[in-house]
């Protein structure tokens, strides 16, 4: 029987595009640099804030002005880090479900906590995921499926009777090293160019409306 679902932040758990966007174009302004549209940037966002700005200057973390954009970055996303993310529509009933049914579940990410921990408190989750796993929690990150087995251990659940869902190929990976079952969020940011039926993952959702039904396949 399951007994844990554990989710990604950005693109999984939470629709935080919008305002990463938003940050990055900022910059592109103050930079008297064009913005990119919302359809260019959403791809990415869930690579970081250090890809977004190679990607939206193009240059790379050796040049020069890297440091000063990625900082300027950061600190405009953080001063409005809750503008406009919302949870992906139907997610605030698969927690409801999860909570219902006596599943434990958890946010595993990538992101630091500096902005991760008050993301979750602006959306009300922190005082209800039994973790919330940052990018600087433990000494890895995913790919590595260290921060999950952590999850894992602050939760009381094995790894086997856990799923991890992300929208990106390190979180499957990650999540399939940990000896977890894995679902990848479609509806998540995912790059033209990447093939996610190739990341070996269970099962594909479009919607997180189909994580419960594959919960209660799974747990007959």
């Amino acid at each position: 029987m399951l007994s844990a679902a554990f989710f990604d932040l950005d693109g999984t758990l939470a629709d935080t595009a919008p305002d990463l966007a938003a940050a990055l174009n900022q910059v592109c302004r103050e930079q008297g640099k064009d913005e990119l549209p919302f359809e260019t940037i959403r791809p990415v966002v869930s690579n970081g804030g250090n890809v977004l700005i190679k990607f939206a200057f193009n240059i790379t973390e050796e040049s020069s002005e890297f440091t000063l954009l990625r900082d300027r970055f950061l600190d405009i996303y953080n001063a409005r880090l809750h503008n406009s993310t919302t949870l992906f529509p139907g997610m605030e009933a698969v927690i409801n479900y999860l909570e219902e049914n006596g599943y434990q579940w958890g946010v595993v990410t990538n992101k630091p906590s500096w902005l991760t921990e008050p993301l979750m408190a602006k959306l009300g989750l922190e005082n209800r995921a039994v973790c919330v796993i940052s990018g600087d929690t433990t000494p890895y990150r995913k790919p590595d499926p260290g921060p999950l087995n952590v999850a894992c251990e602050i939760a009381g659940c094995k790894p086997a009777d856990s799923v991890y869902i992300g929208d990106a190929e390190r979180d499957i990976r990650a999540g399939i090293a940990a000896g977890m079952h894995t679902l990848v969020a479609l509806y998540g940011y995912i790059e033209t160019n990447q093939d996610p039926a190739s990341w070996g993952a269970e099962a594909m959702i479009d919607s997180p409306e189909e994580i419960i039904p594959w919960l209660e396949e799974h747990n007959i």
